[in-house]
């Protein structure tokens, strides 16, 4: 009896897919019919198609219980998606939601790998076409290259480069990890809002796993993707690195304190204690890199640290920061032997091209986030 069972709801958004949208409807149910743990409905959201979208739907669901559809203005798909899912939580009470596109292009046999996913624990599994095992047979070499740069700026600016394909649109999402995100408050409305809604969702701490997809070619019709939506998405990426920024801003917090530590070290060493600059200098870095790890470890990157022993974050550490110590030295010593720099003006400017080295590596290194 499906009512006894908990609901996956496919959300689907179209605009003109008339050609499309039956066939893979169709497709779904024929895969409802091979999963007994969860009960699969499928909820069209349609931005008032002018070819029949909404008919060919209406007339599906006048023989099948299992199918809806929300009607509403068309203004992006970020805005569809969200509709979506207030919908599927509210009205059809869902307990997983599965973002899946209309053009034929997704697989809807993999779903039931998402479900058996999602039953082992997993919150968040993503079809991914750049994992081994995946494939876009379809792809020009100009696409992929695009997907791969826009696939690298999300990973990294927005901190989930243990994520392979941020902007896939074939994912299963348990609805509990998706009412701790701030729908609301995602900043993207077009096609950006995938790659911005994983951002928001490993925010969260999302047990994610992705999986390899075969990316199909489209059926029929042409791709809504428009030259606006690229510039909207590179936009985004300036708003998805703001809004994870807290690690960064916590890193800067102490980068000041690093450099105020730094800087007393050598200004009473030098100042106080008659030591020459080139042997204060070292002295006072070294101490500063003691001081920054025990801030970083403890209170920067606090959720990051449960993954390795204490020891190994802090020799991982001291080789970064040993390294951008040497850069930051060997600034300081050409700016006030070269250049007859003020020793306390190269000191500044050598503290900061070592900063940005350090960050970089031990983000990424040090206090890497796990894997997947």
């Amino acid at each position: 009896n499906d009512n006894n069972l908990p609901i996956a709801c496919i959300v689907i958004p179209t605009y003109n897919e008339k050609e499309n949208i039956e066939k893979t409807i169709l497709k779904v149910l024929e895969v409802k019919k091979t999963i007994q743990s969860f009960n699969l409905v499928i909820l069209v959201v349609d931005d008032n198609s002018q070819d029949g979208t909404s008919e060919t739907v209406n007339q599906l669901m006048m023989r099948h219980h299992d199918i809806h559809m929300i009607n509403g203005e068309k203004i992006c798909l970020g805005d569809a998606y969200k509709r979506g899912f207030s919908y599927a939580q509210k009205e059809l009470n869902s307990r997983l939601i599965v973002q899946m596109d209309a053009d034929g292009q997704h697989d809807p046999n993999v779903i039931k790998t998402f479900v058996e996913l999602a039953i082992n624990g997993k919150e968040l599994i993503i079809g991914s076409r750049f994992i081994a095992g995946s494939s876009t047979p379809d792809f020009s070499s100009w696409r992929r290259l695009i997907s791969l740069v826009g696939n690298f700026l999300v990973r990294y600016l927005g901190g989930v480069y243990m994520i392979k394909d941020c902007t896939s649109g074939f994912r299963c999402i348990d609805v509990n990890l998706l009412k701790q995100c701030k729908l609301d408050r995602l900043s993207s409305k077009g096609y950006s809002f995938q790659s911005t809604l994983i951002c928001e969702l490993m925010r969260n701490d999302a047990r994610a796993i992705e999986i390899p997809i075969i990316f199909n070619k489209r059926e029929y019709g042409q791709s809504k993707l428009s030259f606006y939506d690229q510039i909207e998405f590179l936009i985004n990426i300036a708003r998805i690195r703001f809004r994870n920024s807290e690690d960064f801003i916590r890193y800067c917090i102490v980068g000041i304190l690093g450099v105020c530590v730094n800087f007393m070290t050598y200004f009473t060493l030098t100042r106080f204690t008659g030591w020459a600059p080139e042997l204060a200098s070292p002295v006072a870095i070294e101490i500063s890199i003691i001081s920054n790890f025990i801030c970083h470890n403890f209170w920067t990157f606090i959720k990051r640290t449960k993954q390795e022993i204490f020891i190994n974050r802090f020799f991982k550490f001291h080789i970064v920061a040993g390294i951008a110590g040497i850069i930051n030295y060997a600034f300081f010593i050409t700016l006030i032997n070269a250049l007859i720099i003020n020793d306390l003006i190269s000191l500044f400017l050598g503290i900061a091209i070592g900063t940005v080295f350090n960050y970089a590596g031990n983000s990424l290194w040090t206090f890497r986030k796990p894997s997947l």
